[in-house]
């Protein structure tokens, strides 16, 4: 099953460490971000658990919950936390899924049916496309995804830029530029007549016919 933008994200019931969780009910009214690793001890994804530690809070200031997911057992990640925790210097707090038996990696499009349905035995040469994030909404739709090659560590900064991006879009008729950042101008969108943008922004410039741009809304 290929996962696109507005699907619903697959639900789920699954070991993590922090105890059995449904995948739902565990997002409940907010977003999560859910992003998946080859293997436990691996060098770039022991960065990016850190990082991710370390940004904890910046998640929660936008009702975002974090999710790990590795194929590993469960009880490798608790053991994974202590390295992580030595090389980054951030505790991980967040939930690691535990995934053995290959399932929600196969649910999510990151390994063929064919892969077989234990983790034993598998490098992380063989789980390289486990290497995804997933940005999901509270209607329980995808409202990102992207996936990188093992030897290139993710820029989860952008990830956080997208779901203000993505929050704010939601909440006003508007979308944003280029490498637009927090308080910087946006895009009217094509759906607002002329009329419409003068009430709900005010003034507003047009380079191009198709072009309104105007403050940051709220």
């Amino acid at each position: 099953m290929t996962l696109r933008i507005n699907d619903t994200a697959p639900d789920f019931t699954a070991e993590t460490t922090e105890g059995e969780i449904q995948f739902h009910n565990w997002i409940g009214d907010g977003y999560a971000v859910m992003f998946s690793h080859p293997k436990d001890f691996t060098p770039v994804c022991t960065t990016e658990l850190g990082y991710m530690a370390g940004l904890h809070e910046e998640f929660s200031k936008r009702n975002a919950k974090i999710i790990g997911i590795s194929v590993d057992p469960v009880e490798n990640h608790h053991k994974w936390k202590g390295d992580i925790a030595k090389a980054t210097g951030h505790q991980v707090g967040y939930p690691m899924i535990g995934d053995p038996e290959l399932k929600v990696a196969k649910l999510y499009d990151m390994l063929p049916a064919d892969a077989g349905e234990t983790s034993e035995g598998r490098t992380a040469a063989d789980n390289a496309t486990v290497r995804s994030v997933f940005v999901i909404g509270p209607d329980k739709k995808i409202k990102m995804s992207m996936t990188y090659p093992m030897t290139t560590g993710r820029n989860f900064d952008e990830i956080l830029r997208a779901i203000d991006s993505i929050q704010l879009t939601a909440a006003h008729k508007v979308a944003t530029p280029v490498n637009w950042k927090q308080g910087e101008d946006v895009i009217i969108t094509p759906a607002v007549s002329d009329e419409e943008a003068k009430e709900r922004f005010g003034s507003y410039e047009q380079p191009l016919p198709y072009l309104r741009t105007t403050k940051q809304p709220g």
